[in-house]
């Protein structure tokens, strides 16, 4: 570390130099990393809804377009004006399945009829997946007072509006940041270098996404706040040391120097266990983990290194404003707080570790979400619109079920098979919407198109359930049953109570392997950083049982949890807050020198607390602030309160739980040493 800290310091014009090259690069490569809305794309290539997708080349509805106070002659004319909308590929209504142009309504079949007319129309419209966005600008720019539902409208909203939303956020996230790192900090110049050298790393971060060609609008809309929440600690670790080490009478280079060696253990151990933590999701096999596990490893170590080279480089070239900016200190001396947790919160202690087990359990119990309902928030515009529309039609859904054609008595067993399927309320084939005894080749193309396609046949499914749920999940099992008894691995489901099936089973399967992976490998980290058996052990109980209280908070509302959310969320909780940790112990570690186990305690605390609040603060105001201007996403919007709680947990439980726990366990600490320490009172 002495050479590297010599050779930043000595070449600090050139590191400036190169550093304003690549920012300009970045910003240009940033325009060629495209956004992926689509949550399918990002399962295992052998999950049968992508394999269905995969073999087949036909598209499926995806938008309902509900048109209020038109009458038959209005929505026959009002079908043919969407089928011209660019991106459009069919609009299937009533008059494909019965004959509207001829007959009154009164003596249609009336439970077909209310599936596609009450008091107007409803279309099933199928749009390619890459004119979603533009298709339904246009559809409603074209019908104003129409009602829109679907992953294409979802897809729309996420684009235009979510995005929009995050876009604004560090409008809003920036300013507190600094109202929080003046008030951390003795320089005012100081919270602006921090945020400088941060944003660098983020740009370059999003820069080099290139590689990866496409990232998920769920890492976009995360990657640049959590990667400067989970950082900014970098950097007010290196400063401080380097405030300390001139106010003992070094000059600004051999204090710079000092301060990157003394920095360097506690930097290095806090960005490996996050980037760890993040790589952890590597092993999902839903690769929306690996998606943004890359990014946000990629970006911490990004933070890290400009921390390291970057600050130190533009801290020393700037020191003479540093000082021309200096004021009081706005935080009080953490002594007070230091005594007042060793000597009275013991009680408190000891009640949230006994609580971390029932925590466990309710965190297990959640209710979760794992597909696109909980794309949106209840009370967003597009969910309010569906609402309106299921109110008129009820909540039923189509799905897809393809099968090789051929056999016309095979296909009314089967389609009779599936009407006695529960959640099933109708079933249109060929075989029981036109007849058997027909030959489909006397027929125009218009009609045997809607059933037969690619040799295969199609049979439209209607279901009454939910798009996901035990009801939903359990009907799906059946389906495909039924479909593999008729024909063996020659069918294939779709829609969107398919995709929510596989996503339950994919990611459902990740969690166990990526919460082990990511405590034996920040586990690792700890061992190697603190040589000490014992500190990693109460170190990860700490922060596992502040994510075990911040996951069981929805189980005691109530509420449904996505999860995906859940998964991730685990991980940017455990590697981002064990830093806290980090610091708290290897201050507790240094008072223990020369210090009873009590007075360390209060060592670390009146040493610690003023570094670990920030960033803590920050994360929290972070993640708040994603969950709060990012409402109209479900998603999103829920990972930021997730993350913001479980910040302010993990604040907690280090500040008012781990010196406790470190002082009291002392001995044990002692005997688990690997290394000898000097010998302590």
């Amino acid at each position: 570390m002495k050479a590297f800290s010599e050779a930043v310091i000595r070449h600090r014009k050139i590191i400036l130099l190169t550093t304003l090259v690549l920012c300009v690069l970045s910003v240009f490569a940033m325009q060629g990393v495209a956004v992926n809305y689509n949550l399918s794309d990002y399962l295992p290539k052998d999950a049968p809804s992508v394999q269905a997708l995969g073999q087949i080349n036909m598209e499926i509805p995806n938008l309902q377009i509900y048109l209020p106070g038109l009458d038959v002659p209005e929505a026959l004319a009002q079908k043919e004006q969407i089928a011209q909308v660019p991106g459009v590929v069919s609009v299937l209504w009533l008059d494909d399945v019965l004959d509207v142009r001829d007959t009154p309504l009164e003596i249609l079949n009336q439970d077909t009829l209310r599936q596609y007319y009450n008091e107007g129309p409803l279309y099933q419209v199928t749009v390619t997946e890459a004119a979603q966005s533009d298709a339904v600008v246009a559809l409603r720019a074209q019908y104003p007072e129409g009602l829109f539902m679907g992953a294409a409208a979802d897809h729309e909203q996420v684009t235009n509006v979510s995005m929009m939303q995050v876009a604004s956020i560090m409008y809003y996230v920036v300013p507190l940041c600094l109202i929080i790192l003046i008030l951390a900090t003795r320089h005012y110049l100081e919270p602006l270098l921090f945020l400088l050298v941060i944003g660098v790393a983020i740009l370059l971060n999003e820069g080099t996404n290139i590689i990866f060609g496409s990232v998920s609008f769920i890492t976009r809309a995360c990657a640049a706040i959590l990667q400067l929440a989970v950082s900014i600690d970098y950097a007010i670790f290196l400063l401080h040391r380097f405030g300390d080490y001139r106010e003992e009478g070094l000059e600004p280079v051999a204090a710079m120097k000092e301060a990157m060696r003394a920095a360097s253990s506690a930097i290095t151990a806090s960005a490996m266990t996050t980037i760890f933590g993040f790589l952890a999701l590597l092993l999902m096999n839903f690769e929306l983990g690996r998606d943004m596990g890359l990014v946000l490893a990629k970006g911490v170590l990004l933070s890290g290194l400009s921390v390291m080279i970057i600050l130190p480089a533009i801290s020393v070239m700037l020191v003479k404003w540093i000082d021309k900016t200096t004021h009081r200190s706005f935080l009080p001396s953490f002594r007070g707080f230091g005594r007042f947790v060793v000597r009275f919160c013991l009680p408190l202690a000891i009640v949230l570790l006994l609580a971390l087990p029932a925590a466990f359990m309710m965190q297990k119990g959640n209710t979760f979400i794992y597909g696109s309902a909980g794309m949106h928030s209840p009370d967003s515009p597009i969910r309010q619109e569906a609402q309106r529309i299921k109110d008129k039609f009820s909540d039923e859904k189509l799905m897809l079920l393809l099968a090789p054609e051929g056999d016309r008595a095979k296909e009314a067993r089967f389609s009779e098979a599936l009407t006695q399927t529960p959640g099933i309320t109708s079933v249109m084939s060929y075989a029981n919407t036109v007849s058997t005894d027909i030959p489909p080749e006397v027929l125009p193309e218009k009609v045997t198109s809607n059933f037969y396609a690619d040799g295969y046949a199609r049979f439209i499914i209607t279901t009454n359930l939910a798009g996901e749920g035990p009801d939903t999940f359990q009907m799906i099992d059946r389906l495909r049953a039924l479909s593999e008894e008729y024909y063996p691995r020659d069918s294939h489901l779709l829609g969107e109570a398919a995709v929510n099936f596989d996503l339950k089973n994919y990611i459902t399967a990740d969690s166990v392997k990526v919460l082990l992976a990511g405590i034996l490998s920040i586990g690792l980290v700890l061992l190697i950083n603190f040589k000490n058996l014992s500190i990693p052990v109460i170190l990860l109980v700490i922060i596992q049982g502040s994510i075990w209280l911040n996951m069981a908070w929805p189980y005691i509302t109530g509420s449904a949890l996505n999860y995906v959310g859940y998964q991730i969320v685990s991980s940017v909780q455990l590697g981002a807050t064990v830093d806290y940790g980090i610091l708290l112990s290897q201050r507790y570690l240094e008072g223990r020198q020369a210090k009873t186990p009590r007075e360390a305690a209060v060592f670390a605390l009146e040493t610690a607390t003023g570094s670990i609040l920030p960033p803590a603060a920050i994360l929290t105001l972070a993640g708040y602030a994603l969950g709060l201007l990012v409402r109209d996403n479900g998603i999103i919007s829920e990972m930021g309160f997730i993350i913001g709680r479980g910040a302010f947990m993990s604040a907690v439980m280090v500040l008012l739980v781990l010196p406790l726990v470190l002082a009291y366990s002392d001995r044990l600490i002692q005997k688990t040493t690997l290394r000898r320490r000097k010998k302590t009172p």
